[in-house]
């Protein structure tokens, strides 16, 4: 039986559901997901195993104009999935024509590899949008192939990841077949405090905030967590924590609650907030917080 693998990346502007989808193949949430805009920074691979195939998924961040270094090295993320793509999906909300990145999607028109244009969040709309909609990516794109389908609701979801096994070339497997992604556990201990960041503060709270975990120690039944959470300003610091310790707090019950589910095992955790003037344009603080090589 000949063994297929390849890297498969989802690409596409903000919001449109690539996180969704991502975690709705692997079956594990290794993407947190938010209504905001710049929910994803980092470029996670989601590994998916077959007894004949492996499919190793990017999520990416979405296409944005960048305004701080930081936002450079998300957008350099995405154009390394691309660069390393087997197959790349485009990944599109219905009714959406807008181009954030021109020469990025210079680059989309002009590759060489399968190219697939989802057009997601069908659910929301009808048939007649639906049409127009395939008609102007079939003018876009003309050699990509176009399917409709909702992530959140798993319509033709599992079709189209079908089809992405198809069209995957005759290789090994990258990563050992029990391998669902390429990340530290503390990875996934970051993102789930600054996933409910992002859900309990408006403004520019959640876009300040980066989370370190400096200490993890696993035990048989339990794990106990010790996190940093970075912000840009001291008044920042005042509203993360609020009146008592009390917004602070609810970060850290809604994390626990989804770590002692992601990890099984229960769960402490310990947050601290410290000031990191200035983090989003310093070379040095992105490095430390893997934006960099």
């Amino acid at each position: 039986m000949k063994h297929k693998s390849g890297y498969v990346s989802i690409i596409g502007n903000p919001n449109v559901g690539k996180s969704t989808l991502m975690n709705s193949w692997v079956g594990e949430k290794i993407s947190i997901i938010t209504s905001k805009a710049q929910t994803t920074r980092h470029r996670i691979l989601g590994i998916i195993n077959g007894e004949d195939f492996q499919v190793v998924l990017s999520d990416t961040p979405g296409v944005i104009k960048p305004n701080y270094k930081m936002q450079n090295s998300m957008m350099e993320f995405v154009k390394g999935a691309i660069e390393d793509s087997d197959i790349l999906i485009y990944m599109i909300e219905i009714g959406e024509t807008k181009i954030k990145d021109k020469l990025l999607f210079s680059k989309i028109e002009k590759i060489n590899i399968p190219l697939i244009v989802l057009i997601n969040k069908i659910d929301k709309s009808n048939q007649e949008d639906l049409q127009v909609s395939i008609e102007y990516w079939k003018n876009k794109l003309p050699k990509a192939e176009i399917f409709p389908i909702s992530a959140l609701t798993g319509f033709y979801v599992e079709e189209i990841f079908n089809h992405i096994i198809e069209k995957l070339p005759i290789y090994p497997p990258y990563f050992p077949k029990d391998q669902i992604t390429d990340k530290p556990e503390r990875f996934f201990v970051n993102e789930s405090i600054r996933e409910q960041i992002l859900k309990n503060y408006e403004k520019e709270i959640p876009y300040s905030v980066e989370v370190e975990t400096e200490s993890f120690i696993e035990k048989e039944k339990i794990i106990h967590i010790r996190s940093l959470v970075y912000v840009e300003r001291q008044s920042q610091k005042g509203i993360l924590i609020g009146h008592k310790g009390a917004a602070l707090k609810k970060v850290g019950i809604g994390a626990r609650i989804f770590l002692q589910s992601f990890f099984r095992k229960k769960i402490n955790i310990e947050l601290f907030v410290k000031v990191n003037k200035n983090w989003r344009n310093s070379q040095s603080q992105l490095k430390r917080f893997g934006y960099q090589n």
